[in-house]
């Protein structure tokens, strides 16, 4: 990992930048891209938080346009009931003038699994550019934080992560059992009548 990280170093920014498009444009099995870039300001200390930060934010931002996009294709294995229900939350969103901004940040500004948000706005379709900027805001924000604080919390979270893959595989379960849950929602139900009730999922139409 050093190895990788010190000859992307050598590209600086650029390297930094498409390191963190192709990390999250993949849904599962990656370590918090908030390391990586911790890790490269470690490693060369003329980085710059808040560029990094930056920089670091735009390809995130990028990398989850393409996770989104190829998640849409998934969209046609789900039965026709969860396609429109899918809808109705995405409809609902669309009509709060900040939705999509407001849950992207969140997810992005903390440790929630923004990855299979977006796997989930692939499946719904969405189309807004607050979901984006939202997104932006919250890595950047995170992003600087961390980096910041790097000296103090670097080491024990990559011994965390080189010791335990187990728990980077929990989290992955964790996030794709959310977003089975989530496309099992009767989101209609929920939304007109404030009753909850989950529909008979049916992932794989093939």
């Amino acid at each position: 990992m050093a190895d990788i990280l010190e000859m992307l170093g050598e590209l600086s920014y650029f390297g930094v930048f498409f390191l963190l498009i192709g990390i999250n444009s993949v849904p599962i099995l990656m370590i918090p891209t908030w390391m990586v870039l911790a890790s490269f300001h470690t490693l060369d200390a003329s980085f710059d938080p808040l560029a990094l930060a930056i920089v670091g934010a735009t390809g995130a931002t990028i990398g989850r346009v393409f996770l989104k996009r190829y998640s849409s294709l998934f969209r046609r294995f789900i039965g026709k009931e969860q396609q429109s229900n899918l809808d109705v939350i995405g409809t609902f969103l669309n009509k709060k003038r900040f939705g999509y901004l407001i849950a992207s940040f969140v997810f992005a500004a903390t440790p929630l699994p923004d990855n299979f948000l977006f796997v989930a706005y692939g499946l719904m379709k969405a189309k807004s550019f607050g979901l984006y900027l939202g997104f932006w805001l919250g890595r950047a924000i995170s992003y600087y934080i961390m980096i910041s604080i790097s000296n103090v919390v670097l080491v024990p979270f990559l011994q965390l992560f080189e010791n335990e893959y187990i728990g980077i595989l929990l989290a992955d379960v964790i996030g794709i059992a959310s977003v089975i849950f989530f496309t099992c929602i009767n989101w209609n139900l929920l939304i007109t009548k404030r009753q909850f009730k989950l529909i008979k999922p049916k992932l794989w139409r093939i």
